[in-house]
């Protein structure tokens, strides 16, 4: 590996690391710095502060289930539910057999003991239900996307400035993923100096079988930025600190599922704010083969390093989800996050207590849900030969 000359052959080098099975060696001695893999410490949720009575309308969407632990988890006491589809309501009735089943929504609207409602249902119900539970004097917390449409999103404003009750939006993988926990720690520590960039990446698998006619009507569902680009805005508005941001640009394309022409595969869109810039691609291409939902990936760079977050799977290499990759000018580090305690039960329960903001601030819980209502609305249409 020694040429004449004295000097490492690299290519010799690179041959021989890699015929002996050791290539994951090569960044350390390259460098010279070894790579510090660490298990983020054993915690445990944190322990409600308060507690609060909720209840549940609309069970459209299984999200409502991961929901409602988070509540449960924070101090919330499940008092009643209302849903429709007659599984969801037989699975909800099991998981939470405390929980009592009403008839209507106005059971639940009109109950003065209710501080609390959370909601999935149908996306474009969704907005009304919500402002009819402020105008009742409560707050509300609804799986995204929350809105469906900017003339929702401007009576939404309306409603939150009038009542000043919030209208919170579960935008679970940062909230609900423990990986996205951890990035947000690091990135207000300062571990990768100011944020430049977030770049965000979320696969779906569709499973068409498995999903209601809704589904498939992009009048009920928004429209693939919408609904499933709604968790990367909010990853974008949240890590960059965003208080103002605009589409750049985005595109939407139905590639493979013509059979239903309201349907929309593939999207994608670039995002600038006063926070930092970034690009957000979803889409509905996962194979049913693979063992998670989607390879959601996250990337956040920053003037001093870059961290890089794989949620749910690390395709080949180690086992589970929540794993993060930080480098900056101090170290390389891989971090498991499967220990990272989840906060947002206890502080949306605390928030709802204290009229305060910590859980999630309310403008930029809406910013994000207009990035992405103004991308689809804008977005050009993309079409592919045959």
């Amino acid at each position: 590996m020694t040429s004449k000359t004295g000097k490492v052959d690299r290519r010799a080098l690179l041959k021989t690391i890699g015929s002996a099975g050791v290539f994951s060696a090569l960044p350390e001695m390259a460098s010279g710095r070894r790579i510090v893999h660490e298990i983020a410490a054993p915690g445990q949720d944190v322990a409600p502060t308060h507690n609060i009575k909720f209840s549940v309308i609309g069970l459209d969407h299984g999200h409502i289930n991961s929901m409602t632990a988070a509540m449960i988890r924070g101090g919330g006491q499940l008092v009643a539910f209302h849903g429709t589809p007659p599984a969801a309501v037989a699975g909800f009735q099991k998981r939470y057999p405390q929980a009592k089943q009403v008839k209507s929504e106005d059971e639940i609207i009109n109950d003065s003991s209710i501080q609390l409602i959370a909601c999935a249902s149908i996306p474009d119900l969704r907005a009304r239900i919500g402002i009819r539970a402020m105008q009742h004097g409560k707050d509300f917390l609804v799986d995204k996307p929350g809105v469906t449409t900017l003339e929702q999103l401007t009576e939404v404003r309306k409603a939150v400035a009038a009542t000043k009750k919030k209208f919170a939006i579960m935008y679970s993988e940062r909230l609900e993923v423990k990986a996205g926990v951890k990035a947000g720690e690091l990135i207000q520590a300062g571990e990768i100096g100011k944020v430049v960039q977030v770049v965000s990446l979320a696969p779906h698998k569709v499973t068409p079988a498995s999903r209601p006619e809704w589904f498939w009507q992009k009048k009920r569902f928004g429209g693939i930025l919408c609904d499933i680009a709604s968790h990367s805005a909010d990853q974008f508005v949240y890590y960059t600190g965003a208080t103002t941001a605009d589409v750049t640009a985005s595109q939407v394309a139905n590639v493979k599922y013509k059979q239903y022409p309201e349907f929309e595969d593939f999207g994608d869109m670039m995002v600038h704010g006063n926070g930092g810039a970034g690009y957000i691609r979803v889409d509905w291409f996962t194979t049913d083969k693979f063992p998670v939902f989607g390879d959601g990936r996250l990337f956040v760079l920053g003037t001093e390093g870059y961290i890089e977050a794989r949620k749910y799977i690390d395709i080949a290499g180690r086992p589970a989800g929540n794993h993060l990759f930080l480098v900056n000018q101090k170290e390389t580090r891989y971090i498991d996050c499967a220990n990272v305690p989840l906060p947002f039960g206890q502080q949306f329960v605390a928030d709802i207590v204290n009229r305060t903001q910590v859980a999630q601030n309310q403008e930029q819980c809406l910013l994000a849900t207009e990035l992405v209502l103004k991308a689809q609305k804008n977005a050009k249409v993309l079409t592919f030969a045959a």
